[in-house]
């Protein structure tokens, strides 16, 4: 059955006794609306020093990521729907709750896909009303409140039938709690629940997320169940919880999981294919030093420890964080922002280790490090974190999706030969996957974009990301209410309006990218090669200023009037990047770049196949806009070379492609 948001497959899906079920628990959850205080003021003082401008405070209105958010909400979000439906991972919810009959279909963390769906379904109803996909997600939600046990517990994969669990441990439940995900997918139902809250202001799914919250927190901790989840992501869920409640015994959890990482005591340490430094759970957080493991669940540990230090004071973090960071950037990330160089282990690799055409760099990885990255920039206010945040937005992200919405990558290779199956058996984009936490990864985070755009700290407000929009941010004294105009990443101009029908005092923070400033990344991994800084001007109502840059911010102090406006320029040549000696793979090769984006070069533009291609070392180099190719894109060409955005490739012949690219006289 076809999942769509028409009347006919709604009537479908709700038919009989489900569409009774659906009509009581919501009036049930109505009724319970004002038994548990959600207010978000309700958490202790103890915070990050900035403060993310909320989603729901942005209204994107871009010519570059406007499609892309519409095609999420028209495509990508229903085609997600349809995939679960067709794979059993919705009907499990169903049969769970005894509201159909049959037996588990599908991987025993499918319970997760489902809910990352619902989190996404609820970022673009906040922007965008959908009455029939809203019904369609009261439909879903009862569902799943029926899946749900008495006491809490929810989890498919047992509860249709215990005899046949994947763990094998029948009614027993957190006997393998290393490889078989009960924690992991509730950490998703929590994100899940408070998108929806915040998006419908409906409890229907926190209070089951609540329910199942208390049961965690009655079965873990000290003195009690002692184990750690296999798979990080309860942490980052707990944590939301705790600020959408005000209560304190979330985060205790959250903290409580983290600590206990790496402590022996009450689970098992050892090394293994589900253990130790897989998992990051060979020493306490406080001692590690260096990234290692499944680089997806690395990415959201640190994110969920990054959390728990802002909220509770802890210190004991903020050495092994930044050290752990420093391995990263400096020795163990790639051009485009994926993290994990290990196809084995889908994981991070020796330092320096950075293989093309195997590189793992699984889209879920680069979600993880936008997650942390951004939480770095939270607490420290260190520009260094946004530059990773944007480059792996535009690069390791983006190419994740396909333009039309309805493929994807799983792994993020630099380097293709047109004939290996790199993408879980397809050389190309896949429609689905066994495993479809990408897919499903993807679907929310376009959606949630809005939130990572602006910061806020006192009476100053950050500007991280250029992208054409709308905002209200609550100041000291009074809203700021500003507009922001760009063809970036094409155009390196930005405009920023002030809208406010009075003066308002407010110091405006412009973020110069890392590109900007000659600078690839934090450290010397890359670097490039003609070593120039690119011109930034700035001008205030036409008139030109200063550029006073401090810790990479152009900081505007001023008492700003109605209908000011800021006009900045940063030039976007193409740049040539070069990697540090220690990556062999990449010797006597350059990378090609023009702003935020990472350029590749495919077969379709290149007749004579790529992966051999030689660029002169003096070839000229021009860059332009072509409004009619895949959507509209920026390419460089040269003589003898024809270069496009990576995160466009794959969506024509299938053919050789490569990042780095062979330079003559350089070898």
């Amino acid at each position: 059955m076809k999942t769509t948001f028409g009347s006919k497959s709604l009537n479908s899906t709700l038919a009989g006794p489900i569409l009774l079920f659906v009509l009581l628990w919501l009036t049930a959850c109505a009724e319970k609306k004002d038994e548990t205080k959600t207010d978000e003021t309700s958490v202790s003082q103890l915070d990050y020093p900035i403060q993310p401008v909320p989603f729901t405070s942005v209204a994107i209105k871009d010519n570059f990521w406007t499609p892309r958010l519409e095609t999420n909400r028209k495509v990508t979000i229903p085609y997600n729907f349809q995939k679960c439906e067709e794979t059993g991972r919705l009907r499990n919810f169903a049969i769970a709750g005894g509201l159909e009959e049959g037996d588990f279909e599908g991987i025993f963390f499918n319970d997760s896909d489902v809910f990352k769906v619902i989190e996404g379904a609820s970022y673009s109803l906040q922007v965008h009303d959908d009455p029939q996909l809203k019904l369609f997600l009261d439909g879903l939600i009862a569902k799943i409140a029926a899946a749900q046990e008495d006491d809490g517990y929810l989890y498919t994969n047992r509860t249709i039938n215990p005899a046949k669990a994947a763990d094998g441990a029948g009614d027993q439940r957190w006997t393998n709690l290393q490889t078989y995900h009960e924690l992991y997918n509730v950490g998703h139902l929590y994100e899940a629940a408070v998108a929806h809250f915040q998006a419908t202001g409906e409890r229907s799914l926190l209070e089951v997320a609540l329910k199942n919250a208390d049961l965690i927190d009655q079965v873990f901790g000290p003195g009690k169940n002692m184990g750690v989840p296999g798979h990080q992501e309860i942490e980052i869920g707990l944590v939301k919880l705790y600020r959408i409640t005000g209560e304190k015994r979330y985060l205790d959890l959250a903290k409580f999981f983290i600590d206990q990482r790496g402590n022996a005591e009450g689970h098992n340490t050892k090394e293994g294919k589900y253990a130790g430094k897989y998992q990051q759970d060979h020493v306490p957080l406080a001692e590690q030093e260096e990234a290692v493991g499944h680089s997806v669940r690395a990415g959201y540990f640190y994110a969920g420890a990054t959390d728990v230090a802002a909220l509770t004071g802890e210190t004991a973090f903020d050495v092994a964080l930044d050290k752990i960071w420093d391995d990263i950037i400096h020795q163990k990330i790639y051009l485009t922002g994926g993290i994990g160089a290990e196809p084995k282990h889908e994981g991070f690799g020796p330092d320096y280790e950075l293989p093309n055409a195997t590189a793992y760099t699984e889209t879920c990885a680069a979600i993880a490090l936008m997650l942390w990255n951004h939480r770095m920039f939270l607490k420290s206010g260190d520009i260094k974190y946004m530059d990773v945040f944007e480059r792996t937005l535009y690069n390791g992200f983006l190419a994740g999706v396909s333009l039309e919405g309805n493929t994807f990558f799983y792994p993020n290779p630099l380097e293709v030969d047109g004939v290996s199956k790199f993408n879980q058996g397809v050389c190309g984009r896949s429609p689905w996957f066994d495993c479809s936490c990408c897919p499903v990864n993807v679907v929310r985070i376009l959606p949630s974009l809005p939130g990572y755009m602006y910061a806020v700290k006192d009476n100053a407000v950050y500007v991280n990301l250029y992208i054409g929009s709308e905002t209200e941010i609550p100041l000291e004294n009074g809203t700021l209410q500003l507009a922001q105009t760009t063809n970036y990443p094409w155009e390196g101009t930005v405009e920023l309006e002030i809208l406010n029908k009075k003066t308002i005092p407010a110091v405006l923070k412009l973020r110069v990218p890392g590109w900007a400033r000659n600078q690839v990344m934090d450290g010397d991994l890359y670097h490039y090669k003609d070593h120039h800084y690119p011109a930034i001007t700035i001008s205030i109502n036409d008139k030109t200023s200063d550029v006073p840059i401090k810790d990479g911010y152009i900081t505007l102090d001023n008492n700003w009037m109605p209908n000011d406006k800021i006009h900045i320029s940063f030039e976007m040549p193409i740049r040539k990047v070069v990697s540090h000696e220690l990556v062999t793979t990449n010797k006597g090769k350059i990378a090609l770049e023009r702003g935020p984006l990472v350029y590749c070069a495919e077969q379709v533009d290149n007749p004579n196949g790529v992966l051999d291609l030689q660029i002169p070392l003096n070839e000229k180099l021009n860059y332009s806009y072509d409004p009619e190719l895949l959507n509209g894109i920026g390419k460089i060409k040269g003589r003898t070379i024809t270069a496009i955005p990576y995160y466009a490739w794959a969506h024509r012949e299938i053919g050789e492609m490569s990042v780095w690219l062979k330079q003559k006289n350089m070898l």
